[in-house]
């Protein structure tokens, strides 16, 4: 079925979405990462929306969403997630599966926990919830929460959404390069490119830190509630690696685990299988 494109006022801010599919079957809620888009989505929202209604917003400063002034809208993942939380009210939309990837991860576990009985499945693909999963790429991070006035962090982090960053991100560990689009980090770029940008990134990066307090809130949240859960990873991802897939193991006991040989852009070299086992999940789960 047709992808459609819309925008709507969340909270004060223009927001823009992905919508396919038939709205009276199960949605699934689809959650971008850093420093991408709901274009991440486009290929997957096709391939399920013959039985799926999907759901993917551009969060404020990403994508085609308005990029309010940072002094009138606090770039955080609590305000993310309450666009999130809000633009589904709107739409009406009670009950979802989520798809969470990467910043998408802790956006969407704080939707999961606060609503725990809105939630008909995880799909969680490089997104993390555990010290584990935070390796050697965290460390300028961790250094620009301990100093945000850390000069020698801060030029570290401004490199991850240069253009040269971005295209490291869609091509590390990538076992076929000349399958990755170059389309992927242009798009980016250009949204990056926007006055203030810059510095909105670094605000996310230095509020990262609040969604790491939250783990063992998310934690509690799997053990008591044990959401049906499907795991399709980047095995080979610098930025969230493997050890942090294997972590949920601890706590989700609903699982279906799957690792892929590739980096933090799963979909863009594995889309086809993933979608797969997306559609079979959520047959077997919601679709009865």
């Amino acid at each position: 079925m047709k992808t459609t494109y819309h925008t709507r006022k969340i909270n004060g801010v223009e927001i823009f979405y992905r919508e396919a599919g038939d709205k009276n079957k199960p949605t699934l809620v689809l959650l971008h990462g850093y420093p991408t888009s709901s274009h991440m989505f486009r290929n997957l929202i096709v391939d399920l929306s013959d039985k799926y209604h999907l759901i993917a917003p551009d969060y404020p400063g990403y994508g085609r969403s308005e990029q309010p002034p940072m002094k009138d809208f606090d770039y955080t993942f609590e305000n993310m997630a309450s666009i999130v939380t809000t633009l589904l009210s709107e739409l009406e939309i009670q009950k979802y599966s989520l798809y969470l990837m990467d910043y998408g991860a802790p956006i969407g576990f704080r939707i999961a926990s606060a609503s725990p009985e809105k939630i008909d499945t995880l799909i969680i693909q490089n997104g993390c919830a555990y010290d584990e999963g935070l390796e050697a790429f965290w460390d300028p991070i961790k250094a620009y929460w301990k100093n945000v006035n850390d000069k020698e962090a801060e030029a570290t982090l401004k490199t991850f959404h240069s253009p040269d960053g971005l295209k490291w991100q869609y091509t590390h560990s990538v076992p076929d390069v000349s399958a990755i689009s170059p389309d992927n980090w242009e798009i980016d770029l250009r949204h990056l490119e926007r006055p203030e940008n810059g510095a909105i990134q670094l605000a996310m990066f230095y509020d990262y830190q609040t969604n790491v307090l939250l783990y063992p809130k998310w934690q509690q949240y799997f053990r008591v509630h044990q959401p049906e859960t499907l795991i399709v990873y980047g095995k080979d991802d610098y930025i969230f690696p493997g050890v942090g897939a294997e972590a949920f193991k601890k706590d989700l006991k609903n699982l279906e685990f799957h690792l892929f040989e590739t980096g933090h852009f799963a979909l863009e070299s594995y889309g086809k299988e993933i979608g797969e086992l997306i559609s079979d999940f959520l047959d077997r789960k919601v679709n009865k």
